[in-house]
């Protein structure tokens, strides 16, 4: 499974308006709240929350990746958020976060959940893509930056 097959227009903002991160991580929720894939939005909030409090995942390098699992999703799901002034996220190095991507599996689907994690992760740990992203003009030009990334990154 590829993270551009999950991302679409409507799953990403381009500016996100919060500075806090539990306020992004809400704003990015928020995309789902008529989304027939989520069953109860509340569930999955406090899921993403919780793990949120174990450890910050401001992973470092302008980079977070909020995640949790609910039965309450009936597949995966994914958002993705950039902001130009950038967030405390309270990240492992201590620098503010500029790019955010959300990921929330059921359950019954960890090994696609971790595999997912594992992609973006090894896709944002590049420079040139955090920078691609950072410049995109619109979600149409992220989505393709996210298809590049992985043919360039998984298929090479």
């Amino acid at each position: 499974m590829k993270i551009s097959e999950y991302l679409t227009k409507n799953s990403i903002i381009p500016e996100l308006k919060s500075s806090d991160k539990y306020d992004v991580i809400d704003e990015l929720l928020n995309l789902f709240s008529n989304d027939p894939r989520v069953e109860d939005l509340e569930d999955v909030r406090k899921n993403v929350f919780e793990r949120e409090k174990i450890m910050s995942t401001g992973v470092g390098k302008g980079f977070a990746v909020p995640h949790g699992k609910s039965n309450f999703v009936k597949d995966i799901i994914v958002a993705f958020g950039r902001s130009k002034n950038g967030i405390d996220f309270e990240a492992l190095d201590n620098q503010p976060v500029y790019l955010v991507f959300l990921l929330v599996g059921r359950n019954d689907l960890v090994s696609l959940h971790i595999k997912l994690l594992s992609r973006i992760s090894k896709m944002m740990d590049r420079e040139d893509f955090r920078q691609k992203l950072l410049s995109a003009a619109d979600e149409e030009e992220i989505i393709k930056i996210f298809t590049e990334e992985e043919k360039s990154v998984f298929e090479s």
